[in-house]
C-alpha cells in the first residue's frame, strides 16, 4: 500500500540544524543556513540549532579572504546566525530529533572536520561523527548542503552524494571535490544547483548549493528541494 505524507506529519517533525560558525570562509555559509531555516519554517518543522563549543581552525577577514591572528569560538559565532538560540552540540539529545541538516561553508571543512587540510584523509569532529552515525543507525534522515556531503562520504562508506558536477567550468569551480568523494569510496551523482539527490538506502539527502557559481535564488530553490525530501523521509521513517 502506498503511503502519503500529510501536513500534520511534516509539521510535527523536529529537526536539528548543525552550524560551524558564521561566514563562508571560516564558518557556516550564511545564505545557506538562512535558506534551510526559511524552508523548515515554511514547512512547519520544529528547529533547534547546535554547534561545537570549540575554537575555529582560524578566523578569515571576509573582505580580504585572508586569515587573521584572531581566535573565535564556533558556538559563539554560530549564535550570530541563530540569533542567540544555539546549543552546545555536546548537549544534544539525539533521540529527541527526527532529522538533522548541515548547511555548508568552509567551516564544515575547517571546524566540523579537517577536510580543508587533509582532503580524503580527513577526520570528522567527534561530536559530528557521533551524530551522523547515531542518526544513520536510527534510520533518521540527514540533509547536507554544499561541502557538507564530504562528512557523509567519510562516515558512511558507499553512500551516494552530490556536490554538483564533476567537470570543471566557470559554473563549477569545485568540481574536483566530486573526484575526492569517489576516492573516499562513495558514489557521486551529478545534479544541478536547483536539485537534490536522495540516497534512499542511507536516508541521506544532498544538494550542491554554493559549490556552484549560481544565482542565490537557485541555491535557495535547491535547498528547498533538500528540506522537502528530508521531511518526507522523516515522515515515513518508521
Amino acid at each position: 500500500m502506498l503511503t502519503t505524507t500529510t501536513t500534520s506529519e511534516v509539521m510535527a517533525k523536529r529537526v536539528a540544524v548543525i552550524l560551524s560558525g558564521c561566514g563562508v570562509y571560516d564558518g557556516t555559509e550564511v545564505h545557506e543556513a538562512s535558506a534551510v531555516l526559511v524552508h523548515l519554517s515554511r514547512a512547519g518543522a520544529k528547529v533547534q540549532m547546535f554547534a561545537p563549543n570549540a575554537d575555529q581552525m582560524h578566523v578569515v577577514n571576509h573582505c580580504e579572504g585572508k586569515p587573521t591572528g584572531e581566535k573565535r569560538n564556533i558556538l559563539q559565532e554560530s549564535a550570530r546566525i541563530a540569533r542567540g538560540e544555539v546549543t552546545d552540540l555536546a548537549k544534544m539529545d539525539m533521540s529527541a530529533f527526527d532529522a538533522a541538516i548541515i548547511p555548508g561553508g568552509f567551516g564544515v571543512a575547517k571546524n566540523l572536520s579537517d577536510f580543508a587540510v587533509k582532503n580524503k584523509d580527513c577526520t570528522v569532529q567527534p561530536q559530528v561523527e557521533n551524530l551522523i552515525k547515531t542518526f544513520h543507525k536510527a534510520k533518521k534522515p540527514l540533509g547536507m548542503c554544499c561541502i557538507s556531503p564530504v562528512l557523509a562520504a567519510k562516515i558512511l562508506p558507499g553512500c551516494e552524494v552530490t556536490v554538483g558536477q564533476d567537470k570543471d567550468g566557470d559554473k563549477w569551480p569545485y568540481a574536483q571535490t566530486a573526484g575526492v568523494v569517489k576516492e573516499m569510496g562513495c558514489k557521486h551523482v551529478n545534479k544541478d544547483v536547483d536539485q537534490a539527490h536522495v540516497d534512499v538506502k542511507n536516508k541521506l539527502v544532498t544538494t550542491c548549493a554554493f559549490m556552484a557559481n549560481a544565482p542565490i535564488h537557485q541555491v535557495f530553490d535547491g535547498i528547498g528541494v533538500l528540506v522537502k525530501e528530508v521531511l518526507e523521509l522523516a515522515a515515513t521513517a518508521f
